[in-house]
């Protein structure tokens, strides 16, 4: 969620080209990409639909504040708390999270999980203190952990390395999506007056709902893996099952790292420091968006949260873009570190003196494009180099690095703002955080195939793609 200059003697990185790792070859009467076309149509819909309403319940509190604040009382510090101890709750289940999907089974932990998110998120709609608030948003993060990671896992039970960055490029899509059409859904709701709740409870409980129905709903819909695939005939079974444990031969051929191997890797925590640093800035722009577009505009709440909605809208086309492109090179580290720190770039741009905000907007559309770009890439690091159970820790840990920074960059940016810091303060901070974060990640050093190391190499010492 998820590759730089190659002299940081990082033993193990986490990118490579994905086009040299063989693949099973294709079994007597096997339409192979029809088959691909089978698996994508039947497994993205459904996950991309669950994601885009994780990720809707998670960030819109962004969409609520305008008004939920003002009838509560609540300070820009305390929102600032309160939007970032949802990621001290995530920490907790993210690495058993992931390890659950890759040795249990992805449907059962997936139905758990919307069940309990969606009835926390719509109770958010009945706190008045903001202890209340707090605990709720603890708890959402409690109830939502692992889901995340626990996606990455799955995705390597259905689709190959060179097809994975793609596959990812599409749920990450749910992002930019559910926050291009929840703004303007949000902002229909949060004039709602009925029943003596407020436009910003209803808000909460109309978009919490839709988790409930769909976790009953994911043990029926999900497949946990191709052998399960009753919807799959025995052939095609046995073509994605023989593709997969080509593939794991291969990384094994390569020296298979274990799970407490893996987490002891320079490589797996540079990624852990990078995504750190850039999401600090990441989910701090995602949460407090809305309230700098009000700030810069001077606007209704529905303007504000159509220029929000505009602004994902730029997103959308970024991931897909990005997706393809990542696939087509076999290039991440540069389409990450480059992301990141153009983020960083064009946000300050954005803070550039005499602007109207006209300008302003057109600047943090550009921020959107780069914002949406590098997560993709990034995502596909820890599976490309790591046995499965190993993959599945490292994505763990450093998705716990990633909502740490959601929690530090919303708590900083909620204090700046208490503390008296105007949006131009507050975006060069979160500029900073996206251009430091690049930095770290271009030290993550690459291979060309950690599958088949060059003579006189191993897995720990992997030849260096000069990229």
């Amino acid at each position: 969620m998820t590759d730089a200059p190659p002299d940081h003697p990082c033993p193990n990185p986490m990118s490579h080209r994905t086009h040299d790792l063989p693949s099973a070859p294709a079994r007597s009467g096997i339409d192979v990409p029809a088959l691909r076309r089978k698996v994508a149509w039947r497994i993205l819909p459904l996950v991309i639909v669950l994601y885009l309403v994780a990720y809707l319940d998670r960030a819109n509190v962004a969409f609520a504040k305008l008004r939920m604040g003002r009838d509560l009382g609540f300070s820009e510090g305390v929102f600032g708390f309160g939007i970032g101890v949802f990621f001290i709750g995530y920490l907790f289940l993210e690495i058993p999270g992931a390890l659950l999907v890759e040795r249990w089974s992805a449907r059962k932990w997936f139905s758990r999980i919307l069940i309990t998110w969606g009835l926390i998120s719509a109770g958010m709609a009945f706190v008045k203190t903001p202890g209340q608030f707090y605990w709720a948003r603890f708890l959402l993060g409690v109830a939502e952990a692992g889901f995340f990671p626990g996606i990455i896992v799955h995705f390597s039970h259905w689709f190959v390395q060179r097809e994975r960055s793609r596959a990812l490029s599409w749920l990450l899509v749910a992002v930019p999506f559910s926050m291009a059409a929840g703004a303007p859904v949000s902002s229909l709701l949060l004039d709602a007056d009925w029943l003596s709740l407020a436009g910003w409870q209803w808000m909460f409980i109309v978009e919490g709902l839709p988790a409930v129905l769909l976790g009953v709903m994911v043990p029926w819909c999900l497949t946990d893996r191709p052998r399960d695939a009753r919807w799959l005939s025995p052939a095609e079974r046995d073509h994605l099952e023989g593709e997969l444990a080509a593939e794991a031969t291969a990384k094994a051929a390569g020296g298979r790292l274990g799970v407490w191997q893996a987490l002891r890797l320079p490589g797996v925590w540079l990624l852990v420091l990078a995504v750190t640093i850039g999401n600090s800035g990441g989910y701090a722009l995602t949460f407090w968006l809305p309230t700098t577009v009000k700030n810069l505009s001077g606007g209704s709440d529905r303007l504000t949260l159509l220029c929000s909605g505009l602004y994902y809208a730029c997103g959308i086309v970024s991931v897909l873009v990005s997706g393809r492109s990542a696939d087509r090179t076999g290039d991440r580290k540069w389409h990450a570190a480059g992301g990141m720190m153009a983020t960083g770039v064009f946000l300050l741009g954005s803070t550039l003196p005499g602007q109207g905000f006209a300008a302003q907007m057109g600047w943090l559309c550009l921020t959107a494009l780069a914002a949406f770009f590098w997560i993709a890439p990034f995502w596909t690091l820890p599976s490309l180099t790591l046995g499965a159970s190993a993959a599945a820790a490292a994505t763990g840990l450093i998705n716990m690095g990633a909502n740490l920074a959601g929690y530090a960059g919303n708590h900083v940016t909620g204090w700046l703002r208490a503390n008296g810091a105007g949006e131009t303060q507050c975006l060069h901070f979160l500029a900073a955080c996206f251009i430091l974060g690049g930095a770290v990640l271009t030290r993550v050093r690459v291979v060309t195939s950690p599958a088949h190391p060059a003579p006189g190499t191993t897995a720990d010492t992997p030849k260096s793609d000069p990229r």
